[in-house]
C-alpha cells in the first residue's frame, strides 16, 4: 500500500468510531485518488455536472463487479444517477419539442397532470404519456433489480419495460444503497425540499469537488430581476387575469356532459349556480365543480405547509424548511384576483425602484419597510407569496409552466425578501458596462444558510476535493465544526506533473494580468509567444505537429460542445489542437481533458473576481464583519482555488502526465503560491520558479522530450502473450521506439485487463499502440489514421 493510503484508512477508521453521532469531514484528496466511504445505510453522492454523475456511476459499476466476484450476490446493491427530466425523458415527442429543462418540464406536466389524466379517460383526443401510464399501470411491479445504473441505463431500461425513467429513478430513490445527483438536490431549497423527506437521517453525504460549495449556496437563496422580467411578469398576471375574468357561468345546467364554447369542448359538470375556472390542457379554461374551489380554500385557511400545496411534481418553497410559514394564508391574498392585484403592485414597485440613477443598496428589513409604506404589502404576505401562486396555478391546473417563469421568479424574490432578515441584500445598480442589461439581485452574501439543514438532518456530511486549500477557512465560510479535517499527501508512481511559475518574457518584461499591466504591448507580446512556443514543441499524445487547431469557449453551451468534440477529434487523428477556455467557466469546472487531449495547461493571469462588483463588494463586508475573513484573503483564496481547480484538468490519473505554467509575476509570491494545493507545491521546485519564456522551453523540452518518455518505456504496459517471444516484441519496439538511440523498453509488465496499451517512444515523443489481431477482436481495433500505429501480424 502507498502511504497515503494507508493514512486514509487509519482515518476512515477513526470516522468509523465516531459515526454513531454527527459528523461533518473535510477531506482534500486529489481527483485520481479512489475516495471509498463506508456505507452505513444510504450514500448520497453529491457532483456538480451530468458528465461527473456517469464518471462516479461507471466507476462504481466497475467496483461493483468486483466485489461480486469475489463476494458473491451478498455482495449486490442498488445504484442510479438521478437528474432532470431533460435528461431522462424517452417520450419522443417531449424530447424533440423542448428547447431547455424548463420546456421538457412543461411538455412533461401537459401528458401527466392529474386533470389531464382524467380526461384522458374519457376523452380519448387528449394526448398522454404512454410511458408514464405503464408506470402507473405496473404500481409496485415498477422496480428496478439490484446492480448499477446510470442515466443511459435507465432510459434503456424505461424504453425496455416502458416505464418513465424520470419517475421511476424518483421512486427507486428510497430503497437504493447509493444516489448520485448534483449539489441542487440538497442544497436547492425548491428541489431538496421534494427529495429530502425520502432520505434517512442515518445516510452519509458526500459533496465531491466541493471546493466551490460556498458559491453553490449563494447562488441557491440568490434572485436576479431584470427589466425583461418585471415585463414578463406583466404579461404572465393579464394572461392570468383574463382566463380568470372568462369564467364561465352555467345557469341551470344538470348533470355531466360536453359542451362546445368559442370552439372548444368544455367538460362540465354543474350541480348549481357557480363561477368557476380551470385550465384545460389544450389551452382554454373549463367550468368546475364547487368541491376543487372548497378544498383550495380550506388549503389556505389551514396553511399550505401542513396540509400540502403541491403535488411531488412541482418545485418547493424557495425558503429553507424551518423558515417556511406553517400557518394560514393571511385573508388579503385568498381570493385570486386579491392577490393578483397584490402581485400587480410588487411589479409597479419594482419598476419604480430600477428608475434610478445611483447605486443602491438595502437590507432586507429596509427593502420590505420600503414596500409596505409604497404598496401596502407586509411582510407576512410577502412570505406567501410563492406557495399563493403555485397554489392558484394548480387550482388553475396550469400546465405550461414555462411560460410562467417571470412571475414565479417575482414571488421568489418576494418570498426571500420577506423571510429572511440578515445574510442577503437588495443590490440596484442603474448602469454596469460588462452587462447590456441591469439586474436587481437578491443577492445571498452567507453560504451557511443553504447548508446549514443538510448539516442539521443528515449524520454524516463529507466534504470532498482536491483543491480545498486553505482547509481551515471552508468551516469558517459554511458555519460548522468538523469533526475529521485532513488534508492527505499524495504518493505517486513517477514524477507525472511539472508545475513552473512565469514571471517575465523572453525580453525580461513582467508578465501579469493586472490592471495597470494587461494592456501592455510588451505584456501582450509576451503572452502570445509564450503560447506560440508551447504550441510548437508540446505533443498532443499522437505527434508533434507545428501547427494546431485553435478552438475556443464561448457562452452558448451548444457552440462549446461543438467545439469541445473538434478539439478531441483533432487530437485523435493527430493533427493536434489549443482549447481556449475561461477560468470559472464550463469547461474549466467540469471537463476533463485525460491522456493525450491536455499536455499543456497555461494559466493567464490569476482568476480573481471583479472586484468592482457591488454584490462581490457586499458580500466581503458581510464575511469581514460577521467571520472576521479579511478581504484580501478570501480573494486570494478564491482565485487560487480557481486556479488549481484550472490546471489539474489535465491529470486526471496516476497513469497521466501532463505540464502546468502560472504565467504571472504574481504566482511568485509566497502569500500567493502557498494556497496553491499540497499536491501542486510537491512538485513546484526552487528551479521552476520566477521563469522567463525562454526558461520554460528549455524545461519543456528536457520533460518532454527526456524525462516522459524514459518514465514512459520503463513503465509502458504492454501485453507479451506467452506464445509470443519476447526477441519478437524486442525487435517491433526497436523499429518504432529505439529509432533515435537504438535503445528498447527496459521493463515489461502484463496488464491483465486490457489488451492493448499505449508506450510513449523515447526520442521520439509519440505514442504507439501494440496489439495481437489473434488475440484481440478486430472491432476493437482503433488504428491511427496516420498509419504510426504497428499491429503484430
Amino acid at each position: 500500500m502507498f502511504p497515503n493510503t494507508t493514512e486514509q484508512a487509519r482515518d476512515r477508521k477513526r470516522e468509523d468510531e465516531v459515526s454513531n453521532r454527527r459528523r461533518n469531514s473535510l477531506l482534500p484528496i486529489r481527483s485520481h485518488i479512489p475516495r471509498t466511504i463506508l456505507l452505513h445505510v444510504k450514500l448520497l453522492y453529491c457532483t456538480r455536472t451530468v458528465h461527473e454523475m456517469e464518471k462516479t456511476l461507471a466507476e462504481l459499476r466497475f467496483l461493483h463487479r468486483y466485489q461480486l466476484q469475489h463476494l458473491g450476490p451478498s455482495a449486490r446493491i442498488l445504484a442510479l444517477g438521478l437528474s432532470s427530466r431533460k435528461n431522462l425523458c424517452i417520450n419522443p415527442s417531449v424530447v424533440s419539442a423542448a428547447e431547455n429543462r424548463d420546456s421538457v418540464d412543461a411538455a412533461c406536466r401537459k401528458l401527466t397532470a392529474s386533470w389531464v389524466r382524467s380526461l384522458a379517460v374519457e376523452n380519448l383526443n387528449i394526448p398522454t404519456c404512454s410511458f408514464f401510464e405503464d408506470y402507473e399501470k405496473a404500481a409496485s411491479n415498477a422496480v428496478l433489480p439490484p446492480g448499477v445504473y446510470t442515466l443511459q441505463d435507465l432510459r434503456a431500461f424505461g424504453k425496455e419495460k416502458g416505464w418513465c425513467p424520470y419517475f421511476l429513478a424518483r421512486h427507486m430513490v428510497q430503497f437504493s444503497n447509493v444516489v448520485v445527483y448534483s449539489y441542487q438536490y440538497l442544497l436547492d431549497p425548491k428541489v431538496a425540499g421534494i427529495i429530502l423527506k425520502e432520505m434517512q437521517r442515518e445516510s452519509v453525504v458526500v459533496f465531491d469537488e466541493a471546493h466551490n460549495i460556498d458559491n453553490v449556496c449563494i447562488e441557491a437563496l440568490s434572485v436576479s430581476v431584470r427589466s425583461q422580467t418585471l415585463e414578463g411578469a406583466t404579461r404572465n398576471l393579464n394572461k392570468m387575469s383574463h382566463e380568470i375574468e372568462r369564467a364561465i357561468v352555467l345557469k341551470g345546467m344538470y348533470g355531466l356532459g360536453w359542451y362546445e364554447t368559442k370552439g372548444k369542448l368544455l367538460k362540465v359538470q354543474a350541480k348549481r349556480l357557480i363561477p368557476q375556472c380551470i385550465r384545460a390542457p389544450w389551452g382554454g379554461f373549463k367550468a368546475t365543480d364547487a368541491g376543487r374551489l372548497r378544498a383550495e380554500y380550506n388549503r389556505l385557511v389551514e396553511g399550505l405547509a401542513q396540509r400540502g400545496n403541491l403535488p411531488n411534481t412541482w418545485l418547493s418553497n424557495p425558503a429553507l424548511p424551518d423558515d417556511i410559514l406553517k400557518e394560514a394564508v393571511p385573508g388579503n391574498i385568498r381570493r385570486a384576483e386579491h392577490f393578483l392585484s397584490v402581485l400587480r403592485r410588487l411589479v409597479q414597485y419594482l419598476k419604480g425602484r430600477l428608475q434610478t440613477e445611483n447605486v443602491e443598496k438595502e437590507g432586507p428589513v429596509t427593502f420590505v419597510a420600503s414596500i409596505n409604506a409604497q404598496v401596502g404589502i407586509d411582510q407576512k404576505v410577502l412570505r406567501f407569496c410563492y406557495d399563493r401562486l403555485h397554489s392558484l396555478m394548480m387550482t388553475l391546473e396550469i400546465t405550461d409552466t414555462d411560460e410562467f417563469l417571470h412571475i414565479q421568479t417575482i414571488c421568489d424574490f418576494a418570498t426571500l425578501v420577506g423571510t429572511y432578515t440578515r445574510g442577503i441584500s437588495i443590490i440596484i445598480e442603474p448602469f454596469d458596462e460588462r452587462m447590456p442589461n441591469i439586474p436587481d439581485p437578491l443577492s445571498c452574501h452567507d453560504a451557511s444558510l443553504a447548508i446549514k439543514p443538510v448539516f442539521e438532518r443528515f449524520q454524516t456530511v463529507v466534504i470532498t476535493s482536491g483543491t480545498l486549500s486553505p482547509i481551515d477557512l471552508y468551516p469558517r465560510l459554511l458555519n460548522f465544526n468538523p469533526v475529521v479535517s485532513r488534508s492527505f499527501t499524495m504518493s505517486l508512481t513517477r514524477d507525472c506533473i511539472c508545475p513552473m511559475v512565469l514571471t517575465r518574457g523572453s525580453d525580461q518584461l513582467p508578465v501579469s494580468t493586472k490592471y495597470d499591466m494587461r494592456t501592455d504591448e510588451g505584456v501582450e507580446r509576451n503572452y502570445g509567444r509564450l503560447l506560440l512556443e508551447m504550441v510548437s514543441i508540446v505533443p498532443d499524445g499522437i505527434e508533434i505537429m507545428q501547427h494546431k487547431l485553435v478552438f475556443i469557449e464561448t457562452e452558448d453551451v451548444v457552440e462549446t460542445t461543438l467545439a469541445l468534440d473538434n478539439y478531441r477529434k483533432a487530437c485523435d487523428c493527430g493533427r493536434g489542437a489549443v482549447f481556449f477556455s475561461v477560468a470559472r467557466g464550463k469547461v474549466a469546472e467540469g471537463i476533463d481533458f485525460d491522456r493525450h487531449y491536455g499536455r499543456l495547461v497555461i494559466m493567464f493571469g490569476v482568476p480573481f473576481q471583479y472586484t468592482l462588483s457591488r454584490i462581490l463588494i457586499a458580500r466581503l463586508e458581510y464575511l469581514r464583519e460577521t467571520f472576521q475573513i479579511k478581504e484580501g484573503d478570501f480573494l486570494t483564496f478564491d482565485a487560487l482555488r480557481q486556479a488549481a481547480q484550472c490546471v489539474g484538468r489535465v491529470i486526471r490519473s496516476k497513469a497521466d502526465y501532463g505540464m502546468m505554467i502560472f504565467a504571472d509575476k504574481r504566482y511568485s509570491r509566497h502569500d500567493k503560491r502557498s494556497k496553491l494545493p499540497g499536491w501542486i507545491l510537491s512538485h513546484l521546485h526552487d528551479a521552476h520558479l520566477n521563469l522567463s519564456t525562454d526558461m520554460a522551453m528549455h524545461i519543456a523540452r528536457e520533460v518532454f522530450y527526456g524525462r516522459w518518455p524514459n518514465h514512459m518505456i520503463r513503465v509502458a504496459v504492454v501485453v507479451r502473450k506467452p506464445y509470443c517471444h519476447k526477441n519478437t516484441w524486442r525487435r517491433w519496439a526497436m523499429a518504432v521506439l529505439g529509432r533515435s538511440n537504438g535503445v528498447a523498453p527496459r521493463h515489461w509488465e502484463c496488464d491483465p485487463h486490457w489488451g492493448s496499451s499505449w508506450v510513449d517512444g523515447s526520442g521520439w515523443s509519440k505514442l504507439f499502440k501494440f496489439r495481437f489481431r489473434r488475440m484481440i477482436p478486430p472491432d476493437d481495433l482503433q488504428a491511427n489514421p496516420k498509419g504510426n500505429g504497428v499491429v503484430p501480424q
